[in-house]
């Protein structure tokens, strides 16, 4: 109960991280960074549960930490408007970090479940995942009380171009229960495999994500992006044909 408390806190801070790091940073890049979570998936893996790996693995761990440092490179066309050379830092260091705190997360609920003094059943994962999601609601809720945010989504709602209020509230929705249905999806794939098979799950969204970004927000697909991004999939394929 206290480990899916902590866990569950600790989601709640990369919750937050995200939320600042994002929108500091396009579309793209920020996918492209999360991508990257397969890499520090597979090193605390081996750490913490003791991940068998084999070249194909270590491999795909290489590719895509050389991805993220390509990313890095020449990023100053990329900057979305109005964002200084500093807050473009900080930006890409919150989401790093982002990345980092959440690769830790899943290895951390595998070792939960191998620790736990009772047998991990489904109707356990799900109460273990309720808990997680009640302490990550609240940290959410507090920061959010305490920076006044709730004030700002009425005005947000009324001045959302796409579709006006109601379906900003609905998108906001349809959001809440789009992740609660991925987080569930995470932790079943930790409770039925590993932490790493589901870190690898997650970067399936990544070539998505990409073609999405540059075809609905025009935004820049540079060269570095474009050598992130296939470092990133080669390093995906080359996983799971080993």
């Amino acid at each position: 109960f206290i480990a899916s408390i902590v866990i569950g806190l600790l989601t709640g801070l990369v919750n937050y991280l995200y939320v600042y790091g994002l929108k500091l940073l396009p579309v793209s890049t920020s996918s492209l960074i999360i991508g990257a979570q397969l890499a520090f998936n597979a090193i605390f893996s081996f750490f913490m549960v003791k991940q068998k790996f084999t070249h194909f693995s270590i491999n795909a761990v290489v590719l895509l930490t050389i991805a993220t440092g390509v990313l890095a490179l020449h990023s100053d066309g990329d900057r979305p408007a109005n964002v200084s050379d500093r807050e473009y830092v900080v930006g890409f260091l919150l989401t790093v970090f982002a990345a980092v705190l959440y690769a830790f997360l899943l290895p951390l609920v595998e070792l939960t479940y191998k620790k736990a003094r009772q047998k991990i059943t489904f109707t356990l994962v799900l109460e273990m995942q309720m808990v997680m999601c009640v302490a990550a609601s609240c940290f959410c809720v507090v920061g959010m009380l305490v920076n006044g945010d709730f004030k700002v989504i009425p005005r947000e709602a009324r001045e959302f171009n796409i579709g006006g209020s109601m379906f900003y509230y609905t998108l906001i929705v349809m959001t809440g229960i789009i992740w609660q249905a991925a987080f569930l999806g995470h932790m079943g794939v930790v409770f039925c495999s590993s932490a790493l098979a589901s870190g690898v799950l997650v970067s399936v969204l990544l070539p998505v994500t990409e073609v999405l970004a540059v075809v609905c927000f025009r935004e820049k697909f540079q060269a570095e992006k474009g050598v992130s991004l296939f470092l990133s999939l080669w390093g995906f394929v080359s996983y799971f044909y080993g």
